[in-house]
Parts: structure tokens; sequence; C-alpha cells
């Protein structure tokens, strides 16, 4: 099981990664999580962030680092995932015409307003 979990967080890491260096920009923490099925808040993504050894303020954080750190949060289920019935929600409030869809542009429309 925990070699299944830390596969699946090194390969949400790598694609983060540009450079292929096992390091991805500090500010891409909480989009990694994120796509792991977890859903921490800002406060939270901060709190998990200083579990990490970040290089510098503003820097890199490494795989290494953050592998443990996010095995213990996936082991744990730290972080829940959001309800189905809030994410329905919140896609039928987009779908203004309740046609069952967002277009491509209705959604650039709502993301970006």
């Amino acid at each position: 099981l925990v070699a299944e979990i830390e596969k699946k967080i090194t390969e949400a890491f790598e694609v983060f990664d540009r450079e292929s260096n096992k390091t991805v920009d500090v500010r891409e923490i909480g989009c990694i999580v994120r796509s792991l099925g977890c859903f921490p808040n800002e406060a939270e993504v901060q709190e998990l962030l200083a579990k990490v050894e970040v290089e510098e303020p503003g820097g890199f954080v490494h795989l290494e680092n953050f592998l443990p750190v996010m095995t213990k949060v996936l082991l744990d289920r730290r972080f829940r995932p959001i309800p189905e019935d809030v994410i329905l929600h919140a896609f039928e409030a987009l779908d203004e015409n309740k046609c069952g869809y967002i277009t491509k542009e209705d959604l650039v429309k709502h993301l970006t307003e």
C-alpha cells in the first residue's frame, strides 16, 4: 500500500517538475496535493509546507522531502475530498442554461470574471 501511494505521489509531483530534477516550485504544492484527491485550504497547505524543508522562502521543494509528508497525509486521510453533492451544486450554478454541460467559453468566462 505504501509503495502504491508513494508511486502515485511521485507521478503527481513529476507532472510539475518542469526541469526533471526532482524539485518543484513551492507555489505548485497546493496543486499537487489537490491532484491527489486532497482538498486543503491555503492555511493547511502552508502547514504542510512547514513540514517540508523548502530550500528558501519562495524556493523549491524536493521530492525526497515532500514524499514522506504527503504519504502520511494520504495514509491518515487527513484532507477529505469535497462531497459530490457540493461539486454538483457548483456545477449546476455554472450551468445557467440547465443543459447538463458547460461550454469551454462559459467556463473561461466564469473562471476569469
